[in-house]
C-alpha cells in the first residue's frame, strides 16, 4: 500500500500538478493521493487563501496574474527614488537587531543599502535576490521555505507563513502595490499572508514604498494602517493619506 501523504507535500504536489496542468479536478486528486474528496477540498482552499490557486468548480486552476509587472519589469521603473528610500529604511536597522525582509524590487534596493552600510543583523526573509544580495555581508541570513514563485524570485504559502510565525523580530520591512487610508494592498496574492505574517511577529513595522503607490489599492488588502510604525518614502502624502496616517498613529519617514 503506498504511503500516504502528509499535508505539505499533498499540497505541494497539488502546486506541481498546476504547474504541468492549467486545471486540476478533486476527485482525480483524492483519488490519486488516496485521501477523501473532504480532505482534498480543505488543501485546496487552504492553498486558495494563500493565493496559490484559484477555486474552480470541481477542483482549482493556475491564479490569473493580470496586468501586474513582475519583478524584472518593476526593478527599472522609479529606480532613483527607491534607492533613496532604500538608504533611509536601512539606516533604522541597528547592529546586532534581527528584521524580516519582504520581497518585491525596493526590498532589494533596501537588501543593497544594509549591505553598502556594512550593518551586522540576522535578516529573516522569503526573497531569494534579497538573501543573496546579504549573504555575502556582515547579515546574517535564513531563506523562509516555501513554493518558489519564479516571476518574483521568492517563495510563499503555508510553509512560509508557518515558519516565519516561529520567529519573534525587531523590525519588518515589507513593500506593497499601493497605500490608502484603508491600509497597505497587495495585487501579487500569494505573498499577502507573508506580509501578514511579517508585521505580526515585528516589534517594530514599515512600509517601504515610492510614492507612486499613494492612492492605489490591489486585490489584496494586507491590514489597517495601525499595523504600521511607519512608512518610509520619497515624498509626503497627500492630504488625506496624510491625515488618515496621523490617526493611526503612523510615522512618516521622507527619505533625504
Amino acid at each position: 500500500m503506498p504511503r500516504r501523504l502528509k499535508k505539505s507535500e499533498r499540497q505541494r504536489r497539488i502546486l506541481l500538478e498546476l504547474k504541468l496542468h492549467p486545471h486540476v479536478r478533486v476527485s482525480d486528486l483524492a483519488r490519486r493521493f488516496d485521501v477523501s474528496t473532504e480532505t482534498l477540498r480543505r488543501d485546496l482552499d487552504s492553498l486558495s487563501r494563500e493565493g496559490l490557486i484559484s477555486r474552480a468548480y470541481g477542483g482549482a486552476s493556475v491564479p490569473t496574474r493580470g496586468t501586474y509587472p513582475d519583478l524584472t519589469e518593476r526593478s527599472g521603473a522609479r529606480a532613483a527614488e527607491r534607492a533613496r528610500i532604500a538608504q533611509a529604511a536601512a539606516a533604522l536597522v541597528h547592529p546586532g537587531e534581527t528584521l524580516m525582509i519582504d520581497s518585491g524590487a525596493t526590498m532589494i534596493e533596501v537588501a543593497r543599502a544594509l549591505a553598502w552600510r556594512g550593518t551586522p543583523c540576522t535578516v529573516i526573509t522569503n526573497s531569494l535576490p534579497v538573501a543573496m544580495t546579504l549573504g555575502e555581508g556582515a547579515a546574517e541570513v535564513i531563506l523562509a521555505p516555501g513554493a518558489y514563485q519564479a516571476a518574483e524570485s521568492a517563495v510563499t504559502g503555508t510553509d512560509t507563513v508557518a515558519f516565519l510565525n516561529g520567529f519573534r523580530v525587531d523590525r519588518c520591512m515589507i513593500g506593497a502595490a499601493g497605500l490608502t487610508g484603508e491600509g497597505p494592498f497587495e495585487t501579487v496574492r500569494g505573498f499577502t499572508a507573508v506580509k501578514r505574517a511579517m508585521l505580526s511577529r515585528s516589534c517594530h513595522t514599515h512600509l517601504v514604498l515610492d510614492s507612486g503607490k499613494f492612492g492605489r489599492t490591489g486585490l489584496n488588502h494586507v491590514g489597517a494602517l495601525d499595523m504600521l510604525s511607519s512608512v518610509v518614502v520619497e515624498t509626503r502624502p497627500p492630504a488625506d493619506l496624510a491625515s488618515a496616517l496621523h490617526r493611526a498613529g503612523v510615522d512618516v519617514l521622507i527619505a533625504d
